[in-house]
């Protein structure tokens, strides 16, 4: 070993010690009779001292040590005249007695300190160097522990680890998949996993009971911050269950990885049907760390010859409180904010309950005091409040008060990263309809199963079926979701029918899985955890680029090793492959 300790260890007790220490050179400090090196590994920073009467020729070697050199350093523990209280190792230093150079640095790009000056472009291009950045390697111990514990807890409910194939089918449904040529069979191709999911399957009618894997991923399609090419999923699959005992086992789950980790304990897991959480908070994954539930207005705002709301499916607002005294600029700022293309409303109406009991609105032209009070009355709105409101196609004026929602919750600092509040969405449609291919496809996916009390509504109204789904939901993001199967041939036969596959269709490309449920498949279900959005949020970041070692940028290339690239025409002929 080219140490006795690391950078983080060393404290009081090993006081009068001979140690041997390598790693970076974070920073130098010429003080004239003393040089001083703060030395750098993954477990933290040690002061090193070269006192220039005592061997000035390695104090001169030392004044010449860069930023990230790679040194090794052996020498005598004592004790610091200068602590520090910020460092864990600030009450000693060590007094140099032998330096070796291991390998010199070219000055980085970019400072590595916690607050760099370096950018999102520059520091994904020199990842290894942001990687010995504390808040990124920080991030990455997270995940480390987070598989960890993940994998610690499942062990615990007799769940088992099971390997499924990267190389795969490709299928229509879902995303678009990353495919793979086969050079031994020509023109034909593979497709990487959009998920396990068949394979989990199988893996139950198996008998395996209980199967997880935390497994890589990957979809080809358009990327943002909470979006990779490739991610990680807790992918979990359980036999001989129901919906219920799902929950229970997932929400223990987390219940366990935020004790581990966050030291929380959480007492509630509420459940809300999807219909519900539309109507309340025009989203599927709500966040409930703070209240403004939506409420519906067309009963006291319409017939009043304001046509924006006459002419409107839904008028909605939420009740903003303590915020009557938002300015002219604030309340326009509000505006444009919705008036944004990503969000697209042509408007927002205002009106604040002033403190002394009046109203003064955005549309004082066209309502009364006595239809303010009205207002306030239907959204419980006191004195002091600010209601805001939006009109129009129900699911899209629902769409864009969610996001005012959020925004004004985001200006009120009420979306905490450090508080925690989980939901299960249930009760999901089966299926829902798209205009452009004028056919249902599957909400989650097509092996979803239907809550059996709904299974008559198939042929008359499929859009009224439910699906035995569910996601849970934290801080506004969905961290997980499943569903219980169909485990019966004909069922899922019928399902497919419903999606628009034809027999022979059907039979090639999922023709395996029901022939597995000829011999004996049992009811089963289960959930996907995105473990990489689960490290962001327990982070407090909204980005999970930083919880992945390696990440994409926006347009799926990895800047650091120019990836994708262009293929050897010999390996293009070898896969039977000509570029247009």
């Amino acid at each position: 070993m080219l140490r006795t300790h690391n950078c983080g260890v060393l404290r009081m007790e090993h006081v009068g010690e001979e140690v041997t220490l390598s790693g970076w050179v974070q920073r130098t400090r010429d003080l004239g009779g003393m040089t001083f090196v703060d030395l750098r590994d993954r477990y933290g920073l040690t002061q090193l001292a070269f006192n220039m009467d005592t061997n000035a020729d390695l104090c001169q070697q030392a004044r010449k040590l860069g930023r990230e050199f790679v040194i090794q350093i052996t020498g005598k523990v004592i004790d610091r005249a200068s602590k520090n209280s910020n460092m864990p190792t600030g009450d000693i230093e060590i007094e140099v007695v032998s330096l070796n150079i291991l390998n010199a640095a070219k000055l980085p790009p970019f400072t590595i300190e916690d607050e760099t000056d370096g950018g999102d472009d520059l520091r994904m291009q020199y990842r290894y160097l942001d990687i010995r950045r504390n808040p990124v390697r920080d991030n990455l111990m997270l995940r480390h522990r987070m598989s960890t514990a993940t994998r610690k807890y499942l062990d615990s409910q007799d769940f088992v680890e099971v390997e499924t194939p990267y190389l795969i089918k490709s299928t229509p449904e879902g995303a678009r998949d990353f495919i793979v040529p086969s050079r031994m069979n020509e023109g034909q191709f593979y497709a990487l996993p959009q998920s396990p999911q068949t394979f989990k399957q199988l893996l139950m009618v198996g008998g395996m009971d209980k199967y997880y894997q935390i497994v890589k991923c990957f979809r080809d399609e358009d990327l943002r911050a909470d979006r990779q090419p490739e991610f990680t999923q807790i992918d979990c699959e359980m036999a001989f269950v129901e919906q219920e005992d799902i929950l229970n086992t997932f929400e223990g789950l987390t219940r366990y990885l935020l004790k581990e980790l966050k030291g929380v304990e959480l007492k509630d897991f509420p459940r809300m049907t999807y219909d519900d959480a539309m109507r309340l908070y025009g989203s599927d994954k709500p966040d409930i760390r703070f209240d403004m539930t939506f409420v519906e207005l067309n009963e006291v705002t319409q017939q009043n010859n304001f046509i924006v709301f006459d002419s409107a499916e839904l008028v909605v607002g939420i009740c903003a409180k303590g915020c009557a005294d938002y300015t002219r600029k604030q309340l326009d700022k509000l505006t444009d904010f919705v008036k944004r293309p990503q969000i697209g409303a042509k408007g927002l109406v205002y009106c604040k309950y002033n403190t002394d009991g009046t109203f003064k609105s955005s549309v004082d032209k066209f309502f009364s005091q006595e239809d303010l009070t009205k207002w306030a009355e239907k959204m419980d709105a006191e004195p002091g409040d600010l209601m805001l409101i939006m009109a129009g196609e129900t699911a899209i004026a629902r769409k864009q008060l969610n996001e005012l929602r959020l925004e004004v919750a985001e200006q009120l600092d009420l979306r905490k990263p450090e508080k925690f509040a989980p939901l299960w969405v249930v009760d999901f449609p089966l299926l829902e309809w798209d205009e452009e291919t004028e056919r249902y496809h599957a909400m989650h996916h097509p092996f979803t199963s239907p809550k059996p009390q709904d299974l008559d509504k198939l042929d008359t109204d499929p859009g009224a079926v439910r699906a035995n789904a569910y996601d849970l939901v934290l801080n506004g993001s969905e961290i997980g979701g499943g569903s219980i199967r169909i485990h019966d041939r004909e069922l899922q036969h019928l399902m497919f029918q419903h999606l628009g596959f034809t027999e022979e269709e059907a039979q090639a490309q999922f023709g395996f899985l029901m022939n597995a449920f000829e011999y004996g498949a049992p009811p089963h279900g289960g959930i996907a955890f995105g473990f990489d959005r689960l490290c962001s949020l327990f982070g407090g970041q909204e980005s999970i680029r930083d919880f992945i070692a390696f990440p994409k940028n926006n347009s799926g290339r990895d800047v650091m090793i120019d990836a994708p690239a262009v293929v050897d025409n010999v390996q293009l002929d070898e896969l039977n492959i000509r570029l247009k």
